[in-house]
C-alpha cells in the first residue's frame, strides 16, 4: 500500500521545525516561505528567499527541507530560491521578532 501524500498543514507544520542556521529562527517564522505547494502524489514545491541574497547557507536550508519532509511522505522535494520580493524584517511573524528581540 502506498502511503499517504502530505497534506499541506503537515509540510507547513514541519516546516516550522527548519531552523535558519546562523538566526536560530525557523524559517516560517522568518517570513522565508513564499509559496508552497504539495500534489496530491506527494511532490512538495517551496519557493523561498533568504535574509540576503548572498547568505551562503542557502545549500544547508535547502538540505535540511528536504530531510524534514521525507519522513511525512514527501515524495519530490524541489525548492525554488527567489530574491523577488526581497525579504524585509517587517515578514518575521511576531515568535520571530521575539525570539530576535526585534519589536
Amino acid at each position: 500500500m502506498a502511503a499517504m501524500a502530505p497534506s499541506r498543514r503537515e509540510v507547513l507544520a514541519v516546516l516550522n521545525e527548519v531552523m535558519d542556521p546562523e538566526l536560530g529562527v525557523d524559517i516560517v517564522s522568518l517570513g522565508l516561505i513564499y509559496r508552497l505547494e504539495v500534489t496530491d502524489e506527494g511532490a512538495v514545491d517551496v519557493t523561498m528567499t533568504l535574509t540576503t541574497p548572498g547568505c551562503p547557507l542557502h545549500a544547508i536550508i535547502g538540505r535540511s527541507i528536504e530531510r524534514a519532509l521525507g519522513p511525512i511522505g514527501a515524495t519530490d522535494v524541489n525548492v525554488q530560491l527567489v530574491f523577488s520580493p526581497p525579504w524585509d524584517p517587517r515578514m518575521m511573524n511576531d515568535k520571530a521578532r521575539a525570539e530576535l528581540g526585534a519589536f
